[in-house]
């Protein structure tokens, strides 16, 4: 048997890129001696993007040095990989001697939880080294993968956050519970371990309750919080039908037993069989355990119509527990609540929110877990980001470049050495050139977080969240 552990998939920053790219230091015209890019959504979806999680990188990723090992196996790599092209020896050889293998590049980017509208810079990369100038846009593929997936992620979830806000004022009497009315339930959903830990943390950024353990360790650990989310116990169709069909009132009041303390909560699935028997045995049945025990229950239907299933539990729920009318007119249960985790995206959250209302129930009754459709279903031409080269100098020079086809204006990408700018007063960012003047009221928005190994301007997720939820209010 191999003891030997191979190293991580991760480790070599020289290969943490496209195939293609080991060719290109060959391709740039002679004099080149910096290049300039820049990253942007082009439009998609949503006519916001909410930045972030490229913090994450830069502290996972860019705090590593190229090593001489790094080099030797990349080498290897591409004399079989990519037999046509001549391995850039001296390149990496000269990064590592010159700058004790960290990435001569300038990062910048708009600070993380800013919400700014599609087609602006979010994001620049310069080299800053004439003797490799090609760096930059070499680490293209890690960089623009660590920007639009966790970016993606936190802007469904911010843009459902504003979806129910807005039920929410008109139904409820208080704002208190929105950051727990949307629960990750996407961990098993996604494609990786790391995707569930980045899509995890960029939900946390407008939410607060989750089960995606490693996406709360990720928040945690790179954003400095001490908890970024909380979750409850609950139920699974396993511990349910364990009991048998003849057991599920025993099963559910397990569940009391076990968990229902005061001020608590947990939450039961509650259609393993039948969801309308189910409620009865909450309604009736086991209705003084709930109450007694001073804890709040939240049922969980798993099939079916969701508007509708969602409207019968909470109509078959007050007829059992009751319901108090609140200042807006709107029925809030006495001591249960309603979570909907099956068939829930965008779309049918707002579909769910406008029957209940027309149902005459507050939408504070209710609580939302969301899987697939927030941490997997999506990718990069959800908001069509893109990476591109705008300016490169040569001899001394800048000069502007950029891609203009003609068969798609839409892919047309931006010239110049670029910057984004906002204007606090009235809330909007444009892009301009550097050297253009800055005009009255405008600030700039970019804040370099990596230069030539230094790692620069931590952000927390305390702070993250506050401009998220600024953007929210406006």
């Amino acid at each position: 048997m191999n003891a030997s552990v191979p190293s991580p998939l991760n480790a070599n920053l020289i290969l943490n890129s496209d195939s293609y790219k080991l060719s290109h230091y060959l391709q740039y015209p002679p004099g080149t001696e910096a290049v300039f890019s820049y990253v942007e959504s082009r439009g998609g979806r949503f006519p916001r993007t909410l930045f972030f999680g490229l913090q994450m990188f830069v502290r996972d990723y860019l705090s590593r040095p190229i090593t001489r090992e790094m080099i030797e196996e990349a080498a290897d790599f591409q004399a079989r990989h990519l037999p046509g092209a001549p391995f850039n020896r001296a390149g990496w050889e000269h990064i590592l001697n010159r700058h004790g293998g960290w990435l001569p590049l300038r990062l910048c980017a708009v600070a993380e939880g800013s919400v700014v509208p599609v087609r602006q810079v979010l994001a620049t990369v310069e080299s800053t080294d004439p003797q490799v100038p090609w760096i930059g846009q070499y680490a293209e593929t890690a960089i623009l993968r660590a920007i639009w997936y966790p970016t993606t992620v936190a802007t469904i979830s911010w843009h459902i956050k504003g979806l129910i806000r807005r039920y929410l004022e008109d139904t409820a009497e208080s704002l208190d519970g929105l950051p727990f009315m949307l629960h990750d339930f996407g961990s098993r959903g996604v494609s990786s371990f790391e995707s569930a830990a980045l899509g995890g943390a960029a939900h946390l950024v407008n939410f607060q309750g989750s089960d995606t353990l490693v996406g709360v360790i990720a928040a945690n650990r790179y954003y400095d919080a001490e908890m970024a989310a909380y979750s409850i116990p609950a139920a699974e169709h396993a511990t349910v039908t364990a009991w048998g069909e003849e057991g599920e009132l025993d099963a559910y009041r397990n569940m009391l037993d076990r968990f229902a303390r005061p001020g608590g909560m947990l939450a039961v699935v509650s259609d393993s069989y039948d969801l309308e028997r189910a409620v009865g045995y909450w309604s009736q049945e086991l209705r003084d355990q709930v109450r007694e025990s001073g804890a709040t229950l939240v049922i969980r239907p798993d099939s079916g119509h969701p508007p509708t299933m969602v409207r019968r539990t909470l109509e078959q729920l007050a007829e059992g527990y009751g319901a108090r009318v609140n200042a807006k007119g709107y029925r809030v249960l006495d001591g249960v609540r309603v979570i909907q985790g099956d068939g829930i995206d965008l779309d049918s959250i707002g579909e769910i929110l406008a029957e209940v209302k027309r149902a005459g129930f507050s939408v504070e009754n209710l609580a939302f877990g969301m899987g697939g459709a927030l941490l997997q279903r999506l990718d990069r031409d959800t908001q069509r980001f893109a990476f591109k080269a705008s300016a490169i100098r040569r001899d001394g020079v800048w000069r502007d470049v950029s891609k203009q086809p003609r068969t798609d204006p839409e892919k047309a990408s931006k010239p110049g050495r670029l910057t984004l700018l906002h204007n606090p007063e009235f809330g909007t960012w444009r892009t301009q050139r550097e050297e253009e003047p800055l005009e009255s009221g405008w600030r700039p928005a970019l804040q370099c977080v990596y230069e030539d190994g230094r790692i620069q301007g931590h952000q927390s997720l305390a702070e993250i969240r506050a401009r998220a939820d600024a953007a929210l209010a406006m």
